[in-house]
């Protein structure tokens, strides 16, 4: 059971979520800046990646069909109630955010001083 139907039916009480704004299948949700901490806002993200070499050709039909799904009414009705909201995007795009997102996990991890045993 997804975690949105079990805030919904009361079974869990969520205490906010950590995007900057409300999702809308839990809209009585407050945000994590709503509740006081800006620093803590993480948004998680989704995408979908192949193998190094793949040809650019293959890669732009893959995104092509990708976005054009995203952009159904049906699929986007279908992730809004799972709390998820579709961007889609280019491939470059794409590939900033991980960057950014290795980068900035990275940071944390060195931060917390957190050792991988050998």
């Amino acid at each position: 059971m997804p975690v949105i139907d079990l805030v919904n039916s009361g079974k869990l009480r969520a205490l906010a979520v950590t995007s900057s704004k409300r999702v809308p299948a839990i809209k009585d949700v407050p945000t994590i800046v709503e509740e006081g901490l800006p620093a803590l806002v993480e948004e998680d993200w989704n995408g979908l990646a192949v193998k190094r070499g793949t040809p650019a050709a293959v890669i732009g039909r893959l995104n092509q069909a990708i976005n054009a799904a995203l952009a159904r009414p049906s699929m986007r009705e279908a992730l809004s109630k799972l709390g998820t909201e579709p961007a889609g995007g280019t491939p470059a795009e794409f590939g900033d955010l991980v960057k950014s997102q290795l980068a900035y996990w990275g940071k944390v991890v060195k931060d917390s001083g957190i050792k991988i045993p050998q």
